[in-house]
């Protein structure tokens, strides 16, 4: 199987508010760069969203390493979170519903694909590809209004 880097990140202006995705998968050299946003969301979903459409954007089954500034998502794996929140019917160690649970659903499926790793870096740390991805989300979420404080909070399930 191939070997590819996925890099991530998402970004929210207000959270919740109009929010953007970036990925960068990294084969042999060559560099595929995604992005999208969304006009009501959080930077959670963002930074979920990102790793799903960078994994779903693989034509092929593969062996891809994560690399991500989200301890949320990162040790949703790391940690076992999501183990626990499927044991538990979606409910985290408070006993609440698991936020974006409609995001990790979709993450599964892709992971049911490839063989996946997660790697967590530290954000706005200098990090070429994390940069670039940061820089993705941030204009992806300006294409949208600023959310108006009179908004409804999004609910995330």
């Amino acid at each position: 199987m191939k070997e590819v880097k996925l890099y991530t990140d998402g970004a929210c202006s207000g959270n919740p508010g109009p929010g953007g995705w970036g990925a960068i998968l990294v084969y042999k050299g060559k560099e595929k760069c995604l992005s999208g946003g969304e006009a009501h969301t959080t930077n959670n979903r963002m930074e979920l969203t990102a790793v799903i459409e960078g994994l779903r954007a693989l034509k092929e089954p593969c062996v891809v390493e994560v690399v991500s500034d989200s301890a949320y998502v990162v040790r949703a794996f790391e940690d076992n979170w999501i183990k626990n929140w499927m044991k538990n019917g979606w409910r985290n160690s408070q006993k609440k519903p698991v936020p974006n649970k409609d995001l990790w659903n979709l993450l599964l499926l892709q992971l049911d694909r490839h063989t996946v790793s997660f790697a967590w870096i530290k954000g706005h740390a200098g990090h070429p590809y994390n940069e670039r991805c940061d820089q993705m989300a941030v204009a992806e979420s300006r294409k949208f209004p600023p959310a108006s404080s009179e908004e409804e909070p999004l609910v995330e399930l």
